[in-house]
């Protein structure tokens, strides 16, 4: 069995920061209600919204590693520069990917 990697015990990782993740889920949850309200379109076509629900179930699959691969799944690997920036920032996922 590995080494625990974490100075902390369980509960103590729970208390610290249940309440931080609990609102960052609800954060989630009301972007996903805010896209159900707006009515057709509502946005859920867009990659990024796509790319968010692919990411979602990877949170609970057991597999581990989970930052890496959500990281991995959001992440643009084009290795070729564009010629200009279509946006004021990144997308937040790939745009070739079909997600």
């Amino acid at each position: 069995m590995a080494e625990p990697t974490c100075p902390l015990t369980g509960l103590q990782a729970v208390d610290l920061y249940f309440m931080e993740q609990r609102a960052k889920l609800l954060d989630i949850a009301a972007f996903l209600d805010r896209l159900d309200r707006v009515g057709p379109p509502s946005g859920r076509s867009d990659v990024r919204v796509r790319a968010l629900e692919r990411a979602i179930p990877l949170l609970l699959d057991g597999v581990g590693s989970r930052t890496r691969r959500i990281l991995e799944l959001l992440s643009d690997h084009t290795s070729e520069p564009i010629p200009a920036a279509h946006g004021q920032g990144a997308l937040g996922a790939d745009p070739a990917t079909d997600y």
